[in-house]
């Protein structure tokens, strides 16, 4: 009920509203340009490219942030009661599966690995560093 907290919602909720319009109308501009276009260089990052990634850090900071509210109150009650286990478990299982399967996807290519590594990166901190607070929360 703070006005801080409607604000960071009402803020939330623009912020998703305009990637979810920006993005699709990038990859119109994309599917457009790379029909003129013969050759596209991976050294490069495009403006859909790099819009990924910003939207996977962001997602990251939002994930990896997301636990630290619960990891608190287990602090300040000195306590996990009333904390949904079976949640918690599954969600678990969830990370850990998805960077299981970014990390075994990865290119048999060792040249390829560093570039698979980086681009994914977002994904795998997110992934495995929830997993990590997870344990911690646990």
């Amino acid at each position: 009920g703070s006005r801080s907290l409607k604000n960071f919602c009402i803020t939330w909720i623009l912020m998703c509203v305009t990637l979810c319009i920006v993005l699709p109308c990038q990859l119109l501009i994309r599917n457009q340009d790379q029909r003129s276009e013969m050759e596209r260089s991976n050294a490069s990052l495009d403006m859909t490219e790099m819009s990924g990634f910003i939207c996977g850090y962001i997602s990251c900071v939002f994930y990896l942030g997301s636990r630290f509210p619960q990891l608190y109150k287990n602090f300040q009650r000195r306590s996990t009661e009333g904390t949904s286990y079976l949640l918690f478990a599954l969600a678990m299982l969830g990370n850990c599966t998805y960077g299981l399967s970014l990390v075994l996807k990865m290119p048999a290519i060792e040249s390829s690995r560093a570039l698979y590594f980086l681009h994914h990166l977002p994904w795998l901190i997110g992934s495995f560093g929830v997993l990590l607070l997870d344990v911690f929360v646990s």
